[in-house]
């Protein structure tokens, strides 16, 4: 599946549940392949939360280039618009210094934004979020998440009852537009003049999953994530409410350090939380039917992305 010899190398996509080894296995191939590594994720653009989102070491990093990696300080936003922007810009500037642009990450809003573009849509208002959460303090989020069925089916299908953020901002943009979030985003072109080829790690093995989830997250109590975390609260200007803290495992032990449940609780709502993060990012790569699939626990997984990933690249120049 060679392309036209002088075009630009495809871009390259490797995604997947959190703890599904995506980050050891892009490492490996930048080790024979003249690539830089753009990451996809939400929460490795901040600096100083280094544990708790594993990131790569600073060696890694050096030895192989890595982007949106330490770009914001935790007390700022960052959007699937600028991750897009970001991302088109590197992977032009990565394929002009002749190598090869591998995008790394399993933030699922940001691959869907770069894929499919980003649909035109209303800006919120404070006042409108406050009257949403106010009707879900007292009807439950569940409810709201039936009231959005009944005006945009589509979007509902794809939002969990007891996802609050994505239930607001869903119903939000249907008051505010008149219009269902799922028609306005179907509406959207693609940032990108070529498709991008996705593969997805994701161990067929459930349970193997969920292990490798708590032995990570074990790992990382034991090289320190709560003193990181401490180290956190104590900036003067951040607080539980800004993006960055609400990553897994980050909102969980914040909560701990203000009071709220033991060490062990925190520990144990964190795991549970990002395995149902690793859940939500399953269900969202299964509505995606443009993914390749890889069990990267079965025989050969790796040697065999590689080789169909060097039959792909066979005939394209990155510049």
């Amino acid at each position: 599946m060679g392309g036209p010899a002088g075009a630009p190398p495809p871009v390259v996509v490797l995604t997947g549940p959190t703890g599904a080894g995506k980050s050891e296995w892009a490492l490996r191939l930048a080790a024979e392949l003249p690539l830089e590594i753009v990451s996809v994720d939400s929460a490795l653009v901040y600096r100083g939360m280094d544990l708790g989102t594993a990131k790569p070491t600073r060696e890694a990093r050096e030895r192989v280039p890595h982007h949106l990696i330490d770009i914001l300080d935790p007390e700022e936003s960052y959007s699937a618009g600028r991750f897009v922007a970001d991302a088109v810009t590197l992977i032009a500037a990565i394929r002009a210094r002749g190598r090869i642009p591998l995008l790394v990450g399993g933030t699922m809003l940001y691959l869907r934004a770069l894929n499919a573009g980003l649909a035109d849509l209303p800006r919120g208002t404070l006042e409108l979020r406050h009257a949403i959460d106010a009707r879900a303090a007292r009807l439950g989020w569940p409810a709201l998440h039936a009231e959005l069925a009944a005006l945009d089916r589509e979007s509902a299908a794809r939002i969990h009852p007891n996802d609050p953020q994505r239930i607001q901002r869903a119903l939000e943009v249907c008051y505010l537009s008149g219009r269902p979030l799922s028609q306005l985003q179907r509406a959207t072109h693609a940032p990108l003049a070529e498709p991008m080829l996705r593969w997805a790690l994701a161990p067929q093995d459930r349970g193997a999953l969920h292990a490798g989830i708590a032995r990570r997250f074990a790992r990382m109590m034991e090289q320190g994530l709560l003193a990181e975390v401490a180290r956190l609260r104590a900036r003067p200007r951040l607080t539980a409410e800004h993006p960055a803290m609400r990553a897994v495992g980050y909102r969980q032990l914040w909560a701990h350090l203000a009071g709220h449940g033991t060490l062990d609780e925190a520990v144990a709502r964190a795991i549970a939380a990002t395995r149902q993060l690793a859940k939500r990012q399953l269900t969202w790569l299964k509505s995606d039917r443009g993914i390749k699939w890889i069990d990267p626990q079965a025989a050969g997984a790796y040697e065999s992305w590689n080789c169909e990933l060097r039959r792909v690249l066979e005939g394209f120049s990155p510049t």
